[in-house]
């Protein structure tokens, strides 16, 4: 067996109440959680898991888009000011 080392690592707090908290439910312990994160990245030559940034949800992605349609529509009408818009709504 491998001679254990120890590494100190600087956590969010909060992150590592709820990371002790899955890992518990899981039966394991941060240290346990820690190692089969290194033998899993180890045995991938690289992280274990895509990093990436978060995707918006539906309903975000779906006001993306309709902002972008609005954009893209040679007929939608653009206010310089607020007070032109609602000068407009009160018509």
């Amino acid at each position: 067996m491998a001679t254990a080392t120890n590494y100190t690592v600087r956590l969010d707090a909060d992150l590592r109440r709820e990371a002790e908290t899955l890992f518990a439910e899981l039966g394991l312990n941060l240290s346990t959680a820690f190692n089969i994160f290194l033998r899993k990245a180890v045995d991938e030559g690289g992280i274990p898991f895509e990093v990436r940034r978060r995707r918006p949800n539906a309903e975000t992605r779906a006001a993306l888009l309709e902002a972008q349609a609005l954009l893209d529509d040679p007929n939608t009408t653009w206010y310089d000011s607020s007070e032109k818009l609602f000068e407009e709504l009160d018509k």
